[in-house]
């Protein structure tokens, strides 16, 4: 087996350190929003400068190389309409710098990488909050999502011919540390009852399906939008 070099964002928890665990088989670079996170690249993502950073000490650890790029850091802060608007504009714009401008740096930054290569995978972690939206406090993160799929459609059309593939991932709600509270601020029981499989999914199912595009997806699939929600919302 050919091992790739991968760089996944937002590997310190929940979905992101499932994916860097599902890709162990290749060289995997992971990132943290923290400094001293075990051998991750520290970058607040929030920051101007930061993804290109990212990407820099990224393909110097991986010898120059980089095949895939999966964008899984995201934030998930809430932002009601009776805020302050200062404070309610400063949410939104924070949820888009690192849930989609980031991503959208990281995606160019490869997108001119594999040209020059030849070829590559970008796999995007969006969410079903960007075709189902979010609660009345979220509007921010399910336009911010629905600007990732957006984006990757984009690139799927505009560089399939170049060998450049472009898939996502939208999951439903997933037991990790970002979603337990949300799951219980929504109703718990009666949450999971919107959810006809019965049960949030898992990090690890998330996990595969981003191995999977990144790995051994057909490249005629580029450009397609995988749901793993367990049927809570279908198109």
């Amino acid at each position: 087996m050919t091992k790739l070099n991968i760089l996944v964002t937002g590997t310190s928890r929940g979905i992101g350190k499932s994916i860097a665990a599902a890709l162990s088989a290749h060289n995997v670079v992971g990132h943290s929003s923290r400094d001293g996170d075990d051998h991750r690249i520290a970058a607040d993502l929030s920051k101007a400068g930061a993804p290109e950073r990212l990407w820099s000490e990224a393909l110097e650890r991986l010898g120059g190389r980089i095949d895939v790029l999966v964008n899984n850091a995201g934030i998930f802060e809430a932002a009601p309409i009776d805020q302050p608007h200062d404070d309610w504009l400063a949410a939104w714009e924070r949820t888009m710098r690192v849930n989609l401008t980031a991503s959208a740096e990281l995606c160019r930054l490869a997108v001119l990488h594999f040209r020059e290569r030849g070829s590559g995978r970008l796999v995007n972690v969006a969410s079903r909050a960007a075709y189902r939206g979010d609660s009345p406090q979220h509007w921010h993160y399910a336009a911010s999502k629905a600007g990732m799929i957006g984006m990757t459609k984009t690139i799927a059309r505009g560089y399939a011919g170049e060998s450049i593939l472009a898939f996502a991932v939208c999951p439903g709600f997933t037991m990790t540390g970002m979603a337990e509270d949300y799951v219980e601020s929504r109703g718990g029981s009666k949450l999971l009852a919107d959810i006809p499989l019965g049960r949030v999914a898992t990090t690890d199912e998330i996990a595969e399906t981003v191995r999977w595009l990144a790995v051994d997806a057909p490249a005629s699939a580029t450009g397609a939008v995988i749901d793993v929600n367990g049927a809570s919302f279908v198109r």
